[in-house]
């Protein structure tokens, strides 16, 4: 007999032999068990006969136990589900002790499920979470496929520092207690493993440049490292980033490229994880009714995903978009945590979700920002002060993609380097590139993490990683 899941069977309507294996959500009035597999948020209902069953059998089906029933699919006695399993032979695959498991049936603060994070996915929540997280990383590797990209690893040990944050986690072999040191006193990295200073990496975008300067389309999805001692619910010291680069593509062409995508991936789990959406659009709708009524959201989690699919996404110019807060009701009554004052200041999340939910009602995609805020590697406009950058803004959440037209110029690219003290020895195979067949190229970078939150309306970046990684905390 094949096993089945429990996903198909609920599917199923016709009376049938089923041998199906999965663990104790709940067992009740010894005879009823409420058995799930990972296969679907909903559990089914399997029926025991408690009088032909061995009693020390029954003593043993406690919540979190994995067991293997074999019996008959029939139409449910019962409300709530449409078919139900009678069993005809259990058996116990691996024993819970009830007194111990974490994880009983009933409501666990977020915080608790952190600390019993191996276990926390067996709870409704984090089961649709981290299928929807497989969800949609499916979907952005079918849309690259599907778009004639290449999928490239880029190095995750790297001696360069793609944002010049400076943030980095080094890696060494050197004795920690005694390393080398050379003439001067300082650490002597040529006796490193490496033969170098080097570090995770925090992007592999320039790496990605590199490649799509020859093969024409490439992205890169894949862990990025950040040492910023910030304990945020928006930040984790390991990440994933999904970064395309295309040749030849200009902004215009980057912003087209980014709403697509934005676009594709979201309808994606729109129609393929409608159960747990459900599930979880229903958790946050309970969640916001406990707020006061001024800080509750407009649009409910399904409404927020079809604000992006369904609407065109606004574009205009920093500058604009300064001009319109600077003009706001929230910051002439000074309603703003950070008052716009003038041209220059770097936009805040209340500034982003102001432009999204207020003033336009549909994504907004800015660009053009001042130089001195953004990245050396964006190209600079012919006004000597704005770079040819890009991001996206979505409703709840603020900016969410980050992107550029990519400065393709040596000597302007070099410039900037000078004056930002990026030594020209540690990127010369990235300034190469703009010797040797040099051309228009743009691309941009989405934080895995902030979709996963973006789609599932988790509010902190913790809960939609397995494991997550922040400062004082490597546990698991």
């Amino acid at each position: 007999m094949t096993l089945n899941t429990v996903s198909q069977l609920l599917k199923e309507t016709k009376p049938q032999n089923v041998e199906i294996k999965g663990w104790v959500r709940t067992f009740r009035a010894n005879r009823f068990i409420a058995l799930n597999d990972g296969s679907t948020i909903n559990n089914i209902q399997c029926v025991v006969d408690f009088e032909n069953t061995d009693e020390t059998i029954l003593k043993r089906i406690t919540t979190g136990a994995a067991v293997h029933i074999k019996g008959e699919l029939v139409e449910s006695q019962g409300k709530g589900q449409n078919v139900e399993v009678a069993v005809n032979t259990i058996v116990i695959l691996g024993d819970s002790d009830p007194d111990t498991y974490p994880i009983q049936p009933k409501k666990h603060s977020f915080e608790f499920l952190r600390e019993n994070a191996h276990l926390r996915t067996r709870t409704n929540t984090f089961s649709a979470v981290m299928r929807l997280r497989s969800s949609l990383s499916f979907a952005i590797h079918k849309y690259f496929n599907e778009n004639g990209f290449y999928y490239m690893h880029t190095p995750i040990i790297t001696g360069s520092d793609a944002e010049g944050a400076g943030e980095m986690f080094r890696v060494s072999t050197l004795d920690q207690k005694k390393p080398p040191l050379n003439e001067a006193g300082e650490i002597d990295h040529s006796q490193n493993f490496f033969g170098k200073d080097t570090n995770l990496t925090v992007s592999g975008q320039l790496e990605a440049e590199t490649y799509a300067m020859s093969l024409g389309k490439v992205y890169t999805f894949g862990p990025t490292f950040r040492a910023e001692n910030s304990n945020t619910s928006r930040h984790l010291s390991e990440f994933w980033m999904i970064e395309p680069e295309v040749a030849f593509m200009d902004l215009a062409g980057n912003m087209d490229l980014a709403e697509s995508f934005m676009k594709s991936v979201i309808s994606y789990v729109l129609e393929n994880n409608n159960e747990d959406l459900e599930f979880l659009n229903k958790r946050l709708l309970d969640e916001e009714k406990t707020k006061p009524q001024a800080e509750r959201s407009e649009l409910n989690l399904i409404e927020k995903l079809k604000f992006v699919t369904q609407n065109n996404f606004k574009r205009l110019s920093y500058t604009e978009a300064i001009d319109i807060l600077r003009n706001s009701k929230p910051n002439k009554k000074k309603k703003f945590n950070y008052l716009i004052e003038e041209w220059g200041a770097d936009l805040q999340s209340e500034h982003e979700r102001y432009l999204v939910e207020k003033h336009f009602k549909c994504p907004v995609i800015l660009f053009d920002y001042p130089a001195n805020i953004k990245a050396f590697y964006m190209r600079l406009n012919e006004d000597g002060k704005t770079v040819r950058a890009m991001d996206i803004l979505f409703p709840g959440i603020g900016e969410i993609v980050g992107g550029s037209q990519r400065e393709e110029r040596l000597e302007v690219l070099k410039e900037k380097m000078a004056a930002l003290d990026i030594p020209e020895e540690e990127l010369w195979w990235y300034l190469d590139l703009r010797k040797y067949g040099t051309a228009v190229h743009s691309g941009f970078g989405l934080g895995f993490e902030r979709l996963v939150m973006f789609a599932t309306g988790m509010s902190n970046i913790r809960d939609v990683i397995p494991y997550p990684r922040t400062p004082q905390n490597a546990e698991f």
